[in-house]
C-alpha cells in the first residue's frame, strides 16, 4: 500500500474544521493543525487543541498572516486543508502563496464545505460575502496551477436538521413550521462527522484530482415537504405549515438582522433556486462522494433527526 500523505489542517479549531482535525487523525494519516499562540491559550479552544494532541495530532505554532510560519508549516506536508471561517476567506490567497513559494504540495483544498458556488444562484449577504470569495479562490488556485479538490458538502446536519431549517429555532418545531415556496425542490443534508469522513478518503484519491467532490448521499436528499412528513412521523404529531412565497421571503431576508438574514438567504438558495440538486454532477468537472467510497456509513437524515424526537 502506497504510503499516506501528510496532512496539514488550517482552521482546525473552526466548526467544520474539527470534524476535518478528527477524521484525519482517526484515518491514519500524519496530521498536522496549524494554530495561533491567541488559539492554543484560549480556555475553549485549547482544550479542543489538547484532545487534538492526544489523538495523535501534532499541532504546530503559526498564522495565516505570518508568511515564514505558513511556509515552513506547508514543506511539512503534502495536502493542506483549509476549514478557515467566514471572516478569512479571502485571506486564503496567503496560503496560495505559501504553497506556491514551499512548491510541494500534492493537493489543496481550500475552505468551501457548502453549495458549488459555481453553480449557485444566491442573492445578498449571501453571494458577495461568501459565495463571491469562494469563487474567487477556487479562480486564483486554477490559475496558479495548484493541484486541488474542491469540497461541496452541501448543508450541516447541524445548521439546518436541528432546528428543521427555522432560522429562529434552537430545536426541530413541534407546533408550527415555515416552508419556503412549494416545498418541493430538493435539498441535501450531511452529518458533519461525515463530511469530514469524506473530505479525508478524497485527499490521495486520483479521481477527485481537480474535481469538485460533491457530498450528495441517496438517503440525505429530501425536499422540505419530505423532511417535515418525516419529523411529523417520528414525533406522531402534524405541524401547522406555513408557506412562503418567494417575493416574501427576499423582503424577510432584507429586514433581517444577521445572522438571521444569511440563513434565510441560503434557504432561498437550496428551495427556491434549487442549488444543491437542480444540475447533474458530470465527470468533467465533478464526482460524488457516496459513490466513491460506497464502505463509508454515513448518517441518514432519518438517523440524525432520531436523537432530537
Amino acid at each position: 500500500m502506497a504510503e499516506k500523505s501528510k496532512i496539514l489542517i488550517i482552521g482546525g479549531t473552526g466548526y467544520i474544521g474539527k470534524f476535518i482535525v478528527e477524521a484525519s487523525a482517526k484515518s491514519g494519516h500524519p496530521t498536522f493543525a496549524l494554530f495561533r499562540e491567541s488559539a492554543i491559550s484560549d480556555p475553549a479552544k485549547g482544550k479542543l487543541i489538547v484532545g487534538f494532541k492526544n489523538s495523535g495530532v501534532t499541532i504546530l505554532t503559526g498564522d495565516l498572516y505570518d508568511h515564514e510560519s505558513l511556509v515552513k508549516a506547508i514543506k511539512k506536508v503534502d495536502i493542506v486543508i483549509s476549514a478557515v471561517g467566514q471572516n478569512q476567506l479571502a485571506d486564503q490567497v496567503k496560503i496560495i502563496d505559501a504553497i506556491k513559494r514551499a512548491g510541494n504540495i500534492k493537493r489543496f483544498f481550500p475552505s468551501e464545505f457548502g453549495n458549488d458556488v459555481d453553480r449557485a444562484q444566491a442573492v445578498e449577504p449571501v453571494r458577495s460575502s461568501n459565495f463571491a470569495v469562494k469563487a474567487k479562490i477556487r479562480r486564483a488556485i486554477e490559475a496558479e496551477g495548484i493541484p486541488h479538490t474542491f469540497v461541496s458538502s452541501n448543508s450541516f446536519a447541524g445548521y439546518s436538521l436541528a432546528i428543521l431549517l427555522q432560522p429562529t429555532a434552537t430545536a426541530p418545531p413541534r407546533d408550527k413550521v415555515t416552508i419556503p415556496g412549494d416545498g418541493n425542490t430538493k435539498g441535501v443534508f450531511n452529518d458533519e462527522r461525515d463530511i469530514g469522513t469524506y473530505t479525508i478518503q478524497s485527499v490521495d484519491d486520483p479521481r477527485t484530482h481537480n474535481k469538485i467532490l460533491y457530498i450528495k448521499p441517496p438517503k440525505n436528499v429530501y425536499t422540505f415537504n419530505e423532511l417535515v412528513a418525516l419529523w411529523e412521523k417520528k414525533i406522531g404529531k402534524n405541524l401547522e405549515k406555513v408557506h412562503v412565497q418567494e417575493e416574501e421571503l427576499l423582503k424577510q431576508i432584507q429586514e433581517s438582522p444577521s445572522p438571521i438574514d444569511f440563513m434565510l438567504a441560503i434557504n432561498h438558495s437550496i428551495f427556491m433556486k434549487g442549488d444543491q440538486t437542480y444540475f447533474e454532477i458530470e465527470p468533467s468537472f465533478g464526482v460524488e462522494a457516496s459513490e466513491l467510497y460506497p464502505d463509508v456509513k454515513y448518517t441518514t437524515v432519518e438517523e440524525y433527526l432520531d436523537q432530537f424526537v
